[in-house]
């Protein structure tokens, strides 16, 4: 089996002993499983393995945007990637409420539902687009590091990389010293990718015995026309942009993109993905890392298609719920403010819930709503992650395609890209004295 093979059996084998422990009552709060088991090996190991791939996230991102940067030479190309990017994530994040919107509305979910909830959710106001503008540019970028925000890094970097490429040959030894780093960072992602099927059994294992069947079948309705709106997101509208927007083959796409999406829906977190997905669409897709490196942190900071939808589905069923009328201008206010709320916000497990409080208070839904699906969210949060994962991969394709940054032979070559595990027993030695 090569890697993403033992991956699916790890998250199947997840689901299988998670559901098991939840259903025979095997993982009742103080006994030996849940304590030892399901809160202490799951938990522990899964922890380890989301914190390995977060430790990579700020020096991959760094190093990778830096080679991309002097890889495309051109600061006129570099801000022809940088716009095509923005615009796409802009468009598929748009296209995906307005959907999400439509579907619910359409399928009237939540209507005559007199459920109550003990659960709680403090709500935050949506920060001005003023600030979400200044907070761009970092007033200390190493603290920027240190607290893992994406879009100031990005600037920095960026910027780091534009005035590498003035300083000129003087600088040769610089780009040549973070295109090794930046090698040896996508080894270090290799290596702990190695040990990912591990890590995903007890991720989803954790998941399943916490969350089982019962919440699923009390918020059915919602349940079920989320994950249809995200799969029709998925497997409609972004296959349809990468053809039209391509030529490339959808089918292809969606078998390459597949271990990126298992790590996603574990890790329930885009930055956390970014290690995984920027090696997919550079080794298993043919895009070059000067696109990738850009393309693949800025939609994980930008694109929440998965979220955007989520936020349609959730603002439809409690509106419903709670009898409020939104009416034309409530949910195009919906749209416009999902849509500028993913520029700002982390993507981190259950931000989702955080942008939806700012939606609600913006068109007047009461904030504790949202307790109604508190205890769903972890897993829709999973799946949605996925979704924003995917359409980061479409975006990269789709833009080094059209600037001829893309090995079609790489992308066609269903062998391109895998792992062979072996290869991290191997040391080099030649350079040794």
């Amino acid at each position: 089996m090569n890697l993403t093979n033992k991956v699916l059996f790890g998250m199947a084998l997840g689901i299988a002993v998670g559901l098991f422990f939840n259903l025979s009552g095997l993982n009742a709060a103080g006994s030996f499983i849940n304590e030892y088991i399901v809160n202490g090996l799951f938990h522990t190991i899964g922890k380890l393995f989301v914190n390995a791939l977060k430790m990579l996230v700020v020096p991959l991102v760094f190093f990778s945007l830096i080679c991309g940067v002097c890889g495309i030479g051109n600061i006129k190309t570099l801000g022809r990637v940088g716009s095509k990017s923005f615009v796409l994530y802009m468009l598929t994040t748009a296209v995906a409420i307005a959907v999400a919107i439509t579907v619910a509305a359409l399928s009237g979910i939540g209507k005559g539902m007199n459920q109550v909830t003990d659960a709680t959710f403090t709500g935050k106001d949506a920060p001005p687009l003023t600030d979400v503008l200044i907070n761009i540019v970092p007033t200390n970028p190493i603290n920027a590091m240190a607290s893992g925000d994406m879009l100031p890094l990005i600037f920095f970097s960026i910027i780091l990389g534009i005035s590498i490429l003035m300083v000129g040959e003087k600088a040769k030894k610089v780009i040549d010293s973070a295109e090794v780093a930046n090698e040896i960072m996508m080894k270090m992602v290799g290596i702990i990718m190695a040990v990912a099927p591990y890590a995903v059994f007890a991720l989803i294992a954790k998941s399943m015995a916490d969350l089982g069947l019962d919440l699923l079948a009390q918020l059915a309705g919602y349940v079920l026309v989320l994950v249809g709106v995200l799969m029709l997101h998925l497997f409609i509208t972004l296959m349809f942009v990468l053809k039209v927007f391509s030529g490339l083959s959808p089918m292809i796409f969606l078998k390459k993109i597949r271990g990126a999406q298992i790590f996603a829906f574990s890790t329930a977190s885009s930055n956390a993905t970014i290690p995984v997905t920027l090696r997919t669409v550079t080794k298993r897709m043919g895009v070059n890392n000067s696109v990738g490196s850009f393309t693949v942190p800025f939609g994980a900071t930008i694109n929440m298609d998965g979220t955007a939808i989520m936020q349609g589905v959730a603002t439809v069923f409690i509106a419903n719920v709670y009898n409020v009328d939104l009416g034309i201008v409530g949910y195009l206010t919906v749209i416009l403010m999902s849509v500028l709320a993913s520029i700002g916000t982390a993507g981190v497990p259950g931000v989702g819930l955080i942008m939806l409080s700012m939606v609600f208070y913006q068109v007047g839904l009461p904030i504790e709503g949202i307790g109604l699906i508190l205890g769903v969210d972890r897993l829709m949060d999973m799946i949605r992650t996925a979704v924003n994962v995917s359409g980061d991969a479409v975006v990269s394709s789709i833009v080094a395609k059209s600037e001829g940054k893309m090995d079609i032979n790489v992308f066609n070559d269903p062998d391109a890209g895998v792992i062979d595990t072996s290869e991290f027993m191997h040391i080099d030695t030649t350079t040794r004295k």
